[in-house]
Order: structure tokens, then C-alpha cells, then sequence
């Protein structure tokens, strides 16, 4: 897709469609901004709104998106480790090397700049998403036998705005940002998902059957709402 580079923003993503009547800029799941326009508008549109539009973006990316802040050193999911080092070329770069997120980061940048944390949450999504297809796979199979439950394969996203779903087909999919969870959030989401391959519902036999397999259902339940499924 094409790209609109915004010295505050970043790259921000356009997508033309022939059913938008008006230019509309949202959020996408890494936090960069996206821009959707009618088929035939012009871009001095879109570079119009974001001009006219500064303060309300701010608000709005501030709003949508995980409240936490990077750090120097901070734990990313359950193996990666954020590493700042002064940009040698006085460019931005953000990269993975084997279990760190290594941020070279110009003098007149700042770590949670708008544009930095867009580069930043990019390399998080690959990172979280090594870690899910590493882990997720192999414990949701070990709970599953445990739990004598059955289903046809699993996916994995970033987009949505839940932690799981399970299909009517089998189909269990799973949100990366599951690795940022501790152990027993991550099996309660896992636990919870199973269930509904005996139970598509949310009635009372279905918590009945979380509650078998997580006697502190109702306690991770509660927990899970203070973390964020957006990364």
C-alpha cells in the first residue's frame, strides 16, 4: 500500500475505496495511523486533515493504544529485551537481533516520540508473534489433552481487539499480545477458548466447565481487564 511519510507520525498507510465518501484516518493494530480515501481524492486532502488535525491524532493514538511507555531495558513479551543505542547515522532504526528490539535512536528524537513508538511496536509485533508460535502451539495442545478437547488448527492475530476466539469449525485463534500476559492469564485465555469446543456459548454450563479446569477462573478473568489486547 502505499505510503505517507509524516515527520510527527511516521509512515502512515493509505488504502483507497470506492465506498468512502470522505478521507478518515484510524489507528492500525501496531500503532502506526492509516488513511482510507475515497478512489479519487487528491492527497493534499489527507496532508490537509493532518495539518488541521494534529491535536485530535495525538488524542487518538494516546487513547487507542496500550497506556505504558517504552524503556531503556524493559522486558518485551516473555523473551525480548528493548535496547536503546545512539543512532550512529543520525537515522532511525529499529531491528530485531536474536532476543533484543535494538532502537538506534537519533539526538533529537525522544524514545516515545509518535513516530519512534510506531517503529518500535512494527518490530514488537514480530518478536510477540516469534514468541506465540513458539509457545501458544505446544501449551494450548498440552491443555487441551489435559482437558480432553478437540479442535482442527490454530491462527494467530494481531488486529483484533479480543485475546482469543474459537469457530464453529475448531478454528482457535489467538492474539500475539498474549506473551505480554503473566502464565496464568495466558492459560486462562487458552483454557476459556477450549471450552468453547464443547460449549459455544457463555450459559452456565460453560463457566461451569471453565471453573473445572480454573478453580481462580473468576480472579484471571478480572485480571485480564487491566492489560490491553492492543500492542
Amino acid at each position: 500500500m502505499p505510503i505517507l511519510t509524516d515527520e510527527e507520525f511516521g509512515a502512515i498507510t493509505i488504502r483507497r475505496s470506492a465506498r468512502s465518501t470522505h478521507v478518515k484516518i484510524s489507528v492500525a493494530p501496531n500503532g502506526s495511523l492509516r488513511a482510507t480515501l475515497p478512489m479519487y481524492a487528491p492527497l493534499f486532502m489527507l496532508k490537509r486533515l493532518i495539518k488541521t488535525s494534529r491535536d485530535q491524532l495525538r488524542d487518538m493514538l494516546h487513547t487507542q493504544l496500550p497506556d505504558y511507555e517504552f524503556v531503556n531495558g524493559m522486558a518485551i513479551g516473555k523473551s525480548h529485551t528493548l535496547i536503546v543505542l545512539p543512532a550512529a547515522t543520525g537515522e532511525l532504526d529499529v531491528s530485531r537481533h536474536k532476543q533484543q528490539i535494538v532502537v538506534r535512536l537519533p539526538v533529537a528524537k525522544q524514545l516515545n516520540d509518535a513516530d519512534v513508538a510506531a517503529a518500535i511496536r512494527k518490530t514488537m509485533i514480530t518478536a510477540l508473534r516469534i514468541e506465540a508460535k513458539s509457545y501458544l502451539p505446544k501449551r494450548l495442545a498440552y491443555l487441551a489433552s489435559e482437558m480432553n478437547c478437540t479442535y482442527e488448527r490454530v491462527r494467530f492475530s494481531h488486529a483484533s481487539g479480543r485475546w482469543g476466539s474459537c469457530s464453529s469449525s475448531g478454528t482457535i485463534s489467538l492474539n500475539i499480545a498474549l506473551m505480554k500476559l503473566p502464565h496464568e492469564l495466558i492459560d486462562y485465555v487458552l483454557i476459556h477458548e477450549l471450552c468453547h469446543t464443547k460449549q459455544m456459548n457463555h450459559s452456565s454450563v460453560f463457566w461451569a466447565l471453565v471453573e473445572s479446569e480454573d478453580r481462580l477462573y473468576k480472579l484471571h478473568r478480572k485480571s485480564l481487564k487491566v492489560f490491553s489486547p492492543s500492542i
